[in-house]
């Protein structure tokens, strides 16, 4: 089916489960209960989970493949949303049209800087990308300020021509991104009991694409291609003196990588049709490098696991305040409630990065395959200990 090898069909499957139905899987807890606080099933959330998954996985296709290690891959994800917006204030308020032209920049923009960061390998390769990165990200602040709107960003106007689109509602407001009709931003609650489930249009539009890359790269991972690429990670050298040129494959990879990061930024805009210069930051771009080797480099599910983990981090952990701490320690006497607030509180909050230090060195240190072979090694010791049950109850014959 697809084309696919039973085990990529069946993580494909996994995949398309986890997205499809993660209004219901990040709800695990009553609205009104105090756990509610680690709920991660509201549409913000759950779009920057499949966005980034989406940043991760074309990440991975450069690095985990070819061992090429980026560190500007935010700027294809920064230009990728300038031409979405630009896109919706020229041309329509449909995100088809943005996200196309998102893709198709971020690849132009890839070519162009691999073609010339690609003369190098290792840290020579990284820190040219860098550089590029961030000569993109000074312009967008000051001398591309026209197109990019500098400080304060692009963003819509009710002036914008918009040649197939209304520039503004008959209320006179902005309109919103759309695809055909429906509102990017429409959403609709599910209470069942004390839970309530919302499930949105954005979201809904994002996870398809996510479940379209996924298979994209699940199929570029099993082509020649794909193979050529882990031949160059393997041993590049080798593969040079053979006469065999490997700078278009990884020129490929370079920009394929990029094209993933576009539609990310597509998406982004998509989602909420602003574009600023931050998205572009050198910071934008280790966080990708930080969730594809938290996941799992080189595996395919890896990066979108390591996308969800650190975008739950940010965004859950980051809201935990003292306040919260102490009315969940209320039952415990006030001295020691105050002794274990003061023990939490600096991993928590704004402090939520020292946690997530903390627990990329220890996967580093403990599972260096990642979240993957964190769960490989769970599903070996469960295999194990089921194998020896039956071993231990089934009846053994005296060897002749």
């Amino acid at each position: 089916m697809f084309n696919l090898e039973k085990s990529d069909l069946t993580l494909l499957i996994a995949v398309a489960v986890l997205t499809l139905f993660a209004p219901f899987i990040l709800n695990p807890f009553p609205a009104d209960s105090a756990m509610a606080q680690f709920n991660a099933g509201y549409p913000d959330l759950m779009q920057r989970f499949v966005i980034f998954g989406i940043f991760a996985i074309g990440f991975n296709i450069l690095f985990g493949l070819t061992g090429y290690l980026s560190f500007g891959h935010a700027a294809f994800l920064g230009v990728g949303s300038y031409a979405a917006v630009w896109m919706f204030k020229l041309l329509s308020m449909n995100v088809i049209p943005a996200i196309i032209l998102s893709v198709i920049v971020a690849g132009l923009f890839s070519l162009l800087i691999g073609f010339i960061s690609l003369r190098r390998s290792g840290i020579y390769f990284s820190i040219l990308t860098l550089a590029f990165a961030q000569m993109m990200f000074a312009l967008a602040y000051s001398v591309l300020t026209p197109i990019t709107g500098g400080e304060t960003g692009l963003q819509l106007a009710l002036d914008d021509p918009r040649i197939f689109g209304q520039s503004q509602t008959p209320e006179g407001n902005i309109p919103v991104p759309g695809l055909f009709g429906l509102e990017m931003r429409d959403s609709f609650d599910l209470a069942i009991g004390s839970w309530v489930f919302t499930f949105n249009i954005g979201y809904y539009f994002c996870a398809l694409v996510l479940i379209a890359s996924f298979y994209l790269a699940i199929r570029i991972f099993r082509s020649p291609f794909g193979m050529m690429l882990r031949a160059v990670k393997s041993n590049q050298q080798r593969m040079n003196y053979t006469g065999l040129n490997t700078r278009p494959y990884t020129l490929a990879a370079f920009v394929i990588s990029g094209m993933y990061a576009g539609l990310a930024g597509g998406l982004m805009a998509s989602m909420d049709p602003l574009a600023g210069a931050e998205r572009m930051q050198w910071t934008a771009s280790g966080e990708v490098v930080l969730m594809t080797i938290l996941g799992g480099a080189g595996t395919l599910i890896g990066p979108v696991l390591g996308a969800g983990f650190i975008k739950y981090f940010e965004n859950i952990f980051s809201k935990i305040n003292a306040t919260i701490l102490h009315e969940w320690f209320a039952f415990l006497p006030d001295g020691l409630e105050d002794f274990i607030v003061a023990i939490l509180y600096p991993f928590i909050g704004k402090g939520w990065h020292l946690t997530l230090g903390i627990l990329f060195m220890m996967v580093v240190i403990f599972l260096p395959g990642g979240l993957v072979e964190g769960g490989q090694r769970i599903a070996a010791w469960i295999k194990g200990r089921k194998a020896g049950k039956t071993t231990a109850g089934g009846k053994t014959e005296p060897a002749e």
